[in-house]
């Protein structure tokens, strides 16, 4: 009997700045990007907001930070917090 293997899911990761910290174990976070426009090749800036887990209640405004893809955990959070990368002043 062969021994079935289990492919590890990479899962995806951004980092982004954090705009609300004013829910329960929740953080509102931006990520801005640039596209680039395929007609004028004029790149402009495009910003998506994402709803994060923080068990511990550690993201502040204005704190830079890193979170990752999980399960679903409710109607819109489907990310949690993986690090602090820079803390606001």
């Amino acid at each position: 009997m062969e021994k079935k293997q289990t492919k590890s899911k990479s899962m995806r990761s951004f980092i982004g700045q954090v705009v609300s910290a004013a829910m329960e174990k929740t953080a509102v976070v931006k990520v801005d990007a640039l596209k680039m426009h395929p007609k004028y090749k004029k790149s402009y800036r495009v910003s998506e907001k994402f709803h994060i887990h923080d068990e511990k209640k550690i993201a502040k405004v204005g704190d830079t930070v890193k979170f990752v893809e999980c399960r679903p955990l409710s109607k819109t959070k489907r990310w949690r917090l993986a690090a602090v990368i820079k803390e606001q002043k």
